[in-house]
């Protein structure tokens, strides 16, 4: 993590899959503020069980680590992602898209 990014995510990180096959990284407190809530939405309401599936599912939590702030990402994130070594982190607003380079969005 970039040295000034670093405290955006002070609180932690959250890494959910994406909307196509790639992942999102939040910062915690976005996650806990932004996200959360939207996902409480009716129980019964079919779009909203789609999305806590796709968001919950495979989700972790992670700090920083301390020296060079990075955030380890699971193999089944990675494999669900298609990415091998090296991460593309492409800021969309509050969170950032995580995806293999050359993959299209």
């Amino acid at each position: 993590m970039p040295t000034e990014l670093r405290d955006k995510f002070a609180s932690g990180a959250v890494v959910t899959r994406g909307f196509g096959k790639y992942l999102h990284l939040y910062p915690k407190d976005v996650w806990d503020n932004m996200v959360e809530p939207r996902l409480e939405g009716d129980i019964l309401d079919e779009r909203t069980a789609d999305l806590n599936v796709r968001f919950r599912m495979g989700k972790t939590e992670a700090a920083l680590d301390g020296k060079q702030g990075r955030i380890t990402l699971d193999q089944h994130q990675l494999d669900y992602a298609g990415i091998d070594r090296d991460v593309v982190a492409i800021s969309v607003g509050r969170y950032f898209r995580l995806m293999a380079p050359g993959q299209d969005s």
